[in-house]
């Protein structure tokens, strides 16, 4: 295999194969290459994507954004932000526990980065294609609840630790509907792999199980702390959460790990429900995917999906933290175990036809979706209509106590309410 064609269809691995020969540390050192190759990518593309989401954000709310260094668009703001980080000093907090305070951003940011190794970017590009790479994905994204927790715990202070407790109840709450979401398009691909479940869509599985698309893309919100699941950062409340002791580069961390987890997120809405590197309407035409075709394909869905997080960090306003809580507990969670039950009955009853099978799992998703709005419509009436009922009701009075003998009624009380005497008159 020649270099150019190694190029042509992204197969420069085999080329290097073929060049250095079978010897036993060939493996080991394509494996380093593909890990650094890998972690660069995800690293760099957070400059792009901060000045991305400055400048989206400054747009939908009528503000110019950055645009005083890197030229008339504030391209390099980004490189300035990180410089400032890294010159600043590197500082542990008197008290704190020095092993989990300075481990958890380096654990924060590795979980953030090892998920990519089952993402599929491209026909035959892939870190590593497991059979169980939904799993796979789903254990290492709860290993940041970990991460998280040592942050606040070795902090030692009592606001990074409420911060820690609140953004553990979160992720734990979010991610029981999110499993269960990602339980149907499992049993329509009949596989745990990212790339069997992009080989399976002959449609968009969105077109098909849409309410489970949008489950899951909401379970992505708050796993990632975005709007309106920011309650991470509430700043009036817990000042910054569970990193309020960091700074400098180690804060960095943490902003690099959420930028990364949520590009992640968006490419894997992306795999799961649009197919990821597939065109379905080119391949109705004939049109093959190939490598590049495929990866270009795979990153105009991933930062559509993306440009959505935007949209709505930008629109929406933030929930109180038992309004986010009794939102999962109490409506996403129930629907997601209908959805899945419904979702397990069609794909046995009427799997012998592709296009019945597709109306009726999306029938079905419309049907439980409009039930779902009446519910939470009638719910949300009635909780508005008592709170109205609270306001309007007249404030209770407090009982004077039992008169003294002698006292006027309608005279003066002590403190405590109790009647005082009225003088004696002559």
């Amino acid at each position: 295999m020649s270099l150019l064609e190694a190029l042509r269809t992204l197969n420069l691995f085999d080329y290097l194969r073929e060049l250095w020969g079978p010897e036993p540390w060939v493996e080991p050192v394509l494996d380093i290459i593909s890990i650094m190759s890998l972690s660069t990518f995800c690293l760099l593309i957070v400059l792009f994507l901060i000045w991305l989401e400055r400048k989206v954000i400054a747009r939908m709310q009528d503000r110019i954004g950055p645009n005083r260094v890197g030229g008339k668009y504030g391209a390099a703001q980004t490189l300035a932000d990180v410089a400032k980080l890294l010159t600043k000093e590197m500082v542990t907090p008197s008290g704190a526990d020095w092993a989990a305070y300075n481990l958890a951003p380096f654990l924060i940011v590795m979980t953030a980065l090892l998920m990519w190794a089952v993402m599929p970017f491209a026909p035959q590009f892939i870190g590593v294609d497991l059979n169980i790479g939904i799993f796979y994905v789903l254990s290492i994204s709860s290993v940041s609840v970990v991460c998280i927790l040592l942050a606040g715990w070795g902090s030692n202070n009592k606001y990074a630790l409420l911060g820690a407790f609140r953004a553990v109840a979160q992720l734990v709450s979010y991610e029981v509907p999110m499993v269960i979401s990602l339980i149907i398009p499992i049993i329509l691909a009949r596989s745990m792999s990212l790339v069997s479940i992009s080989e399976a869509q002959w449609i968009p599985f969105a077109a098909v199980v849409p309410l489970s698309a949008i489950v899951f893309f909401i379970s992505a919100l708050a796993e990632t702390g975005r709007t309106p699941f920011d309650l991470l950062e509430a700043e009036s409340e817990i000042v910054a959460g569970f990193h309020v002791e960091y700074g400098g580069m180690k804060f960095g961390m943490f902003f690099l790990a959420e930028f990364v987890s949520t590009l992640f997120m968006s490419s894997l809405v992306a795999t799961i429900y649009f197919g990821g590197y597939r065109s379905i309407m080119l391949e109705w035409f004939g049109v093959a995917t190939g490598p590049y075709l495929g990866l270009l394909i795979f990153f105009i869905k991933t930062f559509l999906v993306y440009f959505v997080f935007i949209w709505i960090r930008a629109t929406w306003p933030r929930l109180r933290i038992d309004q986010m809580l009794n939102f999962n507990w109490k409506f996403l969670v129930p629907l997601s175990l209908v959805m899945v039950l419904v979702a397990a009955l069609l794909d046995r009853a009427v799997s012998h036809n592709q296009w019945l099978w597709w109306a009726a799992h999306l029938g079905t998703n419309i049907v439980i979706g409009a039930g779902a709005l009446a519910f939470a419509r009638r719910r949300a009436n009635r909780d508005n209509l008592l709170e109205d009922n609270e306001k309007q009701a007249p404030p209770a009075t407090a009982s004077a106590g039992p008169l003294m003998e002698g006292a006027d009624p309608h005279g003066d009380h002590d403190d405590h309410g109790h009647a005082v005497p009225a003088p004696a008159h002559d």
